[in-house]
């Protein structure tokens, strides 16, 4: 049997389905609890699970897994590789893989918690079995070795030679301050879409993102530049609505209504070629502001409030992208470091 992911709208509620009972159910327990594009996402993942092992669910062994991970790794794949900073191979990336197999584990330990299944044990190995030492037993390490690495990529920022001439290139101030959102307070595309009316406080200048990444709430700063072009985009071009969005279609027959990621992509897109930046991207954006903010000499507890991300260590990412600054700190405390070393003998 071939499974395909449908979705469907009843009575405004989106319902993501894979016709079977056991992962639909699934898949709702996931959309009650998380955004569309996370359900989508791990409807997806699932899709091509059970599509490649074509078997029952409680019938599924760790050597199905096993097979499973390495028809992604295989060859026929190879058009879904990304070119992250993974183990290489000429299939699925090793961050992909790992992604799919967090969906399939989070399915079946859904069936055990809330349908009380037999399952004595889950199908997905936990990983491999390695040396227990002491040192190791004794600080917490986990005693296995994980089934898939997918070493951390780093951001890339963009270099202000791609950044001006994508800028100029764009004559509406609607599109440059969505584009300045990104670059100079770090909003995500899809936190700049969603920002309303009110979330804007002209006097504090800063944005309230009432519907960050994992549905959390945080206030960030906004500087003078970003400001003035969204008050320019407000006061000049912003029809008139019903609609309590920032960001709205200015022309054809949509006229007044909210924007869409797509319609943001298209113009990232017609604006990328017209400034021949192909490295523009809205995520790169992102990155390069909080890249821009630390090497300015921003902390990273204040950088890790502007950017949203629940723990330090996601923000610990942008210490890496400022060799020079963590030259000089290394400089500062090793000199005195081996000065006392050699006073001692």
């Amino acid at each position: 049997m071939t499974y395909r992911l449908k979705r469907e709208v009843v009575d405004g509620v989106v319902n993501i389905s894979l016709g079977m009972p056991e992962a639909d159910a699934y898949l709702k327990f996931v959309r009650d609890r998380c955004r569309l594009n996370t359900v989508l996402s791990y409807g997806y993942d699932l899709q091509v699970f059970l599509n490649s092992i074509q078997k029952p669910v409680l019938e599924i062994t760790p050597l199905d897994i096993l097979a499973f991970i390495e028809s992604q790794q295989s060859a026929h794949n190879r058009q879904g590789r990304t070119n992250g900073l993974s183990i290489k191979g000429p299939g699925l990336s090793n961050r992909t893989i790992k992604r799919r197999l967090a969906a399939v584990t989070g399915f079946y330990e859904y069936l055990s918690v809330y349908h009380n299944l037999q399952l004595k044990t889950s199908p997905i190995p936990r990983g491999l079995v390695r040396r227990k030492t002491s040192w190791g037993n004794w600080y917490g390490r986990p005693t296995t070795t994980p089934l898939i690495r997918a070493p951390e990529t780093l951001p890339r920022p963009l270099d202000p030679e791609e950044i001006a001439p994508f800028i100029d290139s764009m004559r509406f101030h609607r599109d440059k301050a969505m584009v300045l959102l990104m670059l100079l307070a770090g909003l995500r595309k899809s936190e700049v879409l969603k920002l309303a009316l009110e979330d804007i406080d002209f006097g504090q200048r800063t944005l309230t993102v009432k519907e960050g990444k994992g549905g959390h709430r945080r206030v960030v700063a906004i500087s003078d530049t970003g400001l003035q072009e969204l008050i320019s985009y407000l006061n000049k071009e912003r029809p008139a609505s019903g609609s309590d969005r920032v960001f709205l279609v200015m022309k054809g027959r949509n006229r007044g209504q909210p924007m869409t990621v797509g319609a943001l992509d298209t113009i990232i897109e017609y604006h990328r070629e017209k400034a021949n930046t192909p490295g523009i991207q809205c995520h790169r954006l992102r990155h390069t502001c909080f890249t821009k903010l630390r090497q300015g000499g921003m902390s990273l507890e204040a950088l890790q409030a502007q950017a949203g991300h629940r723990s330090i260590t996601t923000t610990r990412v942008y210490l890496h992208l400022c060799p020079r600054e963590l030259q000089q700190e290394y400089l500062r405390f090793s000199d005195s470091l081996f000065s006392e070393g050699r006073a001692d003998e």
